[in-house]
């Protein structure tokens, strides 16, 4: 078969391929479909949940070791309590009303600030919540 031949069949089958993968939709959520929280933030982005384990915990090693004992305690954001401290880079720490509290994000910040005994209300149920695993 001549190079040229070849050449031609090659584009052919790929023209194929490609053009059947441009008409099958994914099931996928691609980056433009991907859910926006109310704060604002694109957290489908990030690890939620046990997934990326070594990066919550890199994300937790750059807190002091007193802060990132409590952060580990509340263990979830203040304000998107399915968000893992740590999912989203080194948690941000609060001071609502005396008391410390983690959120995950800039976006988060606001929202525990603006409703602090809410939060506080939140980080004592994430708190009891995880003690007892």
């Amino acid at each position: 078969m001549s190079v040229s031949l070849k050449c031609l069949l090659c584009s052919a089958v790929f023209g194929v391929f490609a053009s059947g993968c441009q008409s099958q939709s994914s099931p996928l959520p691609t980056k433009a479909s991907a859910h926006v929280e109310a704060d604002g933030n694109d957290h489908a982005e990030h690890e939620h949940g046990d997934e990326g384990k070594s990066d919550v915990t890199l994300a937790m090693a750059e807190l002091s070791p007193e802060d990132r004992k409590e952060a580990e305690a509340q263990k979830f954001c203040a304000v998107m309590n399915t968000s893992r401290l740590g999912s989203m880079g080194a948690p941000l720490k609060l001071d609502v009303k005396g008391q410390p509290v983690f959120v995950c994000c800039a976006g988060c910040k606001s929202k525990a600030l603006k409703n602090p005994d809410q939060t506080l209300t939140t980080v004592a149920k994430l708190k009891a919540e995880n003690s007892v695993e």
